[in-house]
């Protein structure tokens, strides 16, 4: 079983915004392959739709906790799922996108077992579990006039996408759902070859 998460905020606020680009992704990994729609489990405190892809069970997720509170939410999902399997063969099988500032706006690169650059979602994760072993896809959103170390960038990630920005944006998610159904049909490190080259 994959478990694939997306990382974003929940709530009308964070809809259609750069912080919530993992979300986004999902949401289309769902719609194009035709899983069931995304229902709530209070369980899991996740928004969850489940079905399968290249004869492999697939479990989406977005966490419906905030940003700096996600592991937990992960982390459930890892250790209580119905399925009940072990939670180091999970880790071999779990995805997560999110959005990435060290990444230029519009780029993707996966990898696995890479620091998690401040990302408050992923310091929640690797808090959590204790491990950085496991996929991320990651979905640059840093502008092109950013200066490192400001503040801007906190408020652009937040910002709703310009009509100009949403056409980029489809397209990013199209190329990252292009490299999990990727991952799942030929390896990680094929996909890794591809994606990051």
């Amino acid at each position: 079983m994959f478990l694939i998460i997306g990382l974003g905020n929940p709530g009308k606020r964070y809809e259609n915004t750069w912080h919530n680009l993992g979300f986004l992704a999902v949401d289309e990994f769902q719609e194009k392959n035709n899983f069931p729609s995304f229902v709530f489990s209070q369980k899991f405190n996740c928004l969850i739709s489940e079905s399968v892809f290249d004869s492999k069970k697939i479990l989406l997720a977005k966490p419906q906790t905030f940003m700096n509170q996600i592991g937990q939410a992960v982390k459930s999902l890892l250790t209580n799922h119905r399925h009940k399997i072990a939670m180091a063969m999970l880790l071999r099988n779990l995805i997560v996108t999110h959005d990435d500032a060290d990444l230029p706006k519009g780029e993707i690169r996966i990898s696995k077992d890479r620091g998690t650059a401040g990302h408050k979602g992923l310091d929640s994760i690797v808090g959590v579990l204790k491990t950085r072993n496991f996929v991320r896809i990651r979905i640059g959103v840093r502008p092109k006039n950013y200066v490192p170390g400001s503040k801007s960038l906190n408020r652009f990630v937040l910002k709703k996408f310009t009509k100009l920005e949403e056409k980029m944006v489809a397209e990013v998610i199209q190329r990252v759902n292009q490299a999990i159904e990727m991952i799942l049909e030929k390896g990680l490190m094929e996909t890794m070859n591809k994606f990051n080259a």
